[in-house]
């Protein structure tokens, strides 16, 4: 791949947003993080600072605006699935250029459809990304997990569009797949992340304490998972996303964890909600699932 320099709007400099933004930044692309007023003057004044035990500790300079006011070549929605709505009215579609490539790196399944009926089909590249990095302080990361691994698709985006992109990442640093069909892609991430999110969120606990104190229900709701996805059309492997369980660090937490311990809206909806609808559309028994999200909604009403 080659690394052609790229215009890149990262919306919602977070955890996820804010490292690929420093990361492309310091890679040599010109990078423009959207966010609110407080947060853009921030990194405008102090860049984006990022620890990481695979990329190192450094500072990337990056342009920042509290809308997007010019053509980019790729804007990367890196907003949580609770916020939405109100983030995309900083990317008005007058904005983008006819072969802008919005890049959703949402948690879920359900969000393409409506990028798609704000931007076009022909914009939407869904894809997802696997990583540990958090947002400390406006405009510092702590990156903990020794990978950062993308899968993009876009069944009607022009693939030299998807390459350039590619290549932006793996230069970068970020490990990076194309998959045909979307399915494939946002099943893959949902069956590593729906237990992930739903077992550490509702016992509070890091995975390594879910992966051995909480075994049986793990299995369960693992091959739950894997069996709505192959009924939406991806190639889920049950045995696969327990071997990357059982791979990762003992102290990893999942992002809705992490935001129930901040006491900050969860995904609930996005993640476990979806998996449920899904199932009942397919008609897969997903009784692990229904118990674990009506728990949660119990806890943590209005999730």
């Amino acid at each position: 791949m080659t690394d052609d320099g790229l215009t890149v709007a990262v919306l919602g400099p977070g955890g996820v947003g804010g490292l690929l933004a420093a990361l492309l930044a310091r890679a040599g692309h010109r990078v423009i993080c959207l966010a609110g007023d407080a947060s853009a003057r921030t990194l405008r004044e102090r860049g984006i600072h990022v620890r990481s035990d695979r990329f190192g500790e450094f500072t990337a300079r990056v342009e920042t605006d509290t809308e997007l006011r010019e053509p980019a070549d790729v804007v990367l929605v890196a907003v949580k699935h609770t916020a939405l709505d109100a983030a995309l009215e900083r990317v008005p579609v007058t904005a983008l250029a006819e072969d802008t490539l919005v890049v959703p790196l949402l948690n879920g399944v359900e969000h393409p459809g409506a990028l798609r009926g704000r931007y076009g089909d022909a914009r939407v590249a869904p894809a997802v990304i696997r990583v540990e990095s958090t947002r400390l302080a406006p405009g510092v990361i702590e990156h903990g997990s020794p990978f950062v691994e993308v899968d993009l698709t876009g069944d009607a985006v022009a693939h030299d569009r998807l390459d350039r992109l590619t290549g932006a990442l793996e230069w970068a640093g970020v490990q990076v797949r194309v998959l045909d069909g979307e399915a494939s892609a946002l099943w893959s991430k949902m069956a590593f992340l729906a237990p992930f999110a739903l077992l550490t969120t509702r016992y509070g606990a890091p995975l390594g304490v879910i992966r051995t104190d909480h075994r049986e229900e793990l299995v369960s709701l693992v091959e739950e998972t894997a069996a709505v996805g192959r009924a939406s059309g991806a190639a889920t492997d049950a045995a696969a996303a327990l071997a990357r369980y059982d791979s990762f660090p003992p102290e990893m937490k999942s992002s809705m964890q992490r935001d129930a311990e901040a006491e900050r809206p969860l995904e609930l909806d996005a993640i476990g909600g979806a998996l449920l609808r899904a199932a009942e559309r397919y008609g897969v028994e997903a009784p692990v699932a229904a118990r674990l999200v009506a728990e949660l909604g119990r806890s943590y009403p209005g999730s």
